[in-house]
């Protein structure tokens, strides 16, 4: 089984395979410090202490507070030389591992429609043997669903799902995302809920970097050849907006890993988010017109008549730039008998539809999302994704919290 995960650039020539997450418990918290990299322009953003940031007129260097900049420096890290490309560096001692040290500082114009499109799906691939010692209840395999393009605009008919790109040592990456209510925010969210994988690399790594989302990517739906002469706001309508802060399970970080399906249950991650240019003081979901909101009281797995999963599958035969669904009863599906059992569906969708929300009637009756893709067989034909109970819950309040009085 594969779970859906980051994507490589196409550069890359990798065959693209989907991943999973293993398990601890807890919440874990990620800070990002959005450092604006441009001269002429300010901003305040905060991080655990609301440190501002900002650009003085006529030089491009960031002023930051030093206390920050120390922080920054004990992990070898100069915020000048760090938007000029030392974020490429990967060296396992400099991948900063900790929650507290995330950061995502704003590196304008780094999200080029070039570098969007060329964005792939790598995901890593779990053997169907792995299920093999299942020790819950697992339904019989569910029959393929083929995934059906949706209807462009994409925005008339998903306003909430885009991309999430980023940046990992072995490439640029993409997932899918969606745009999800705050609690704290009520009509202005800010909020994105995306797979754990997404964010952070599990047991072997740290937090992934240039992490930005891009809400109704392609909105017209038009093909890889149309898109290499597209103009960005074509590519990107709603513009583009980068984390500021970023939050998984502990037991995504503490045992996730590029395959196999330890953990898988607890692969979902809450993104705060900020526009790249400032933008107009609209909050994300003032711009895009809707959020979804969380069911962490959705029905038991046979209780539910029909989840819907969105998303943009980028490995063969997909190529990343067209927004899927998968419509389907979802079965059961347990990877490790003392974690909870996931929802499992038919669904063509490959890697890059990772992450990407599934939306069911709540437990209100209303459209909620209930879960996110998160793994599915080398082969592809299904998909398994976390059902979101308390541990969900304690990420998205943490997030939520964190942002309460801005």
């Amino acid at each position: 089984m594969r779970s859906i995960r980051p994507s490589f650039t196409a550069r890359r020539g990798r065959s693209a395979r989907r991943r999973t997450t293993p398990a601890l418990a807890a919440v874990a918290l990620a800070s990002a410090l959005v450092l604006t990299a441009t001269a002429c322009e300010s901003g305040d953003t905060n991080a655990d202490d609301q440190a501002s940031a900002s650009a003085t007129s006529g030089d491009d260097k960031i002023q930051i507070p030093d206390d920050i900049r120390d922080k920054l420096k004990e992990h070898g890290i100069d915020i000048d030389k760090w938007k000029n490309g030392d974020w490429k560096k990967w060296d396992k001692d400099d991948w900063l591992r900790e929650a507290q040290d995330f950061v995502n500082p704003i590196i304008e114009g780094l999200w080029s429609s070039d570098r969007m499109r060329d964005a792939d799906d790598p995901d890593k691939g779990v053997d169907e043997n792995d299920l093999s010692g299942d020790q819950g209840v697992t339904d019989p395999t569910p029959a393929p669903v083929d995934a059906k393009a949706v209807a462009t605009t994409y925005h008339a008919n998903a306003p909430e799902a885009g991309k999430v790109f980023f940046d990992s040592p072995e490439g640029t990456m993409v997932c899918s995302a969606t745009v999800v209510q705050d609690p704290a925010h009520p009509g202005k969210s800010n909020l994105v809920w995306t797979a754990g994988h997404c964010v952070h690399a599990g047991k072997n790594g740290g937090w992934y970097r240039n992490i930005a989302f891009v809400p109704s990517y392609n909105n017209a739906g038009d093909t890889a050849e149309q898109l290499q002469s597209a103009a960005k706001e074509e590519v990107a309508p709603y513009g583009v907006w980068w984390g500021d802060w970023a939050q998984t399970s502990d037991q995504w970080i503490a045992g996730g890993s590029s395959t196999g399906g330890d953990g898988a249950s607890y692969d979902f991650a809450v993104i705060h988010v900020t526009p790249e240019k400032g933008g107009t003081g609209k909050s994300l979901e003032e711009t895009v017109g809707s959020a979804l909101p969380v069911d962490f009281k959705a029905p038991a797995v046979p209780k539910v008549e029909s989840v819907t999963a969105t998303g943009y599958p980028a490995a063969p035969p997909y190529d990343g730039q067209t927004l899927y669904q998968c419509q389907d009863k979802p079965g059961r599906l347990s990877i490790n008998a003392s974690d909870p059992t996931m929802y499992r569906i038919g669904c063509s969708m490959t890697g890059g539809s990772s992450g990407g929300g599934w939306i069911a009637t709540g437990s209100d009756g209303k459209p909620a999302l209930v879960s996110n893709t998160s793994i599915g067989p080398v082969t592809s034909g299904w998909l398994a994704g976390p059902r979101l109970g308390t541990v969900a819950k304690g990420v998205y309040n943490s997030v939520s919290d964190k942002f309460a009085d801005q």
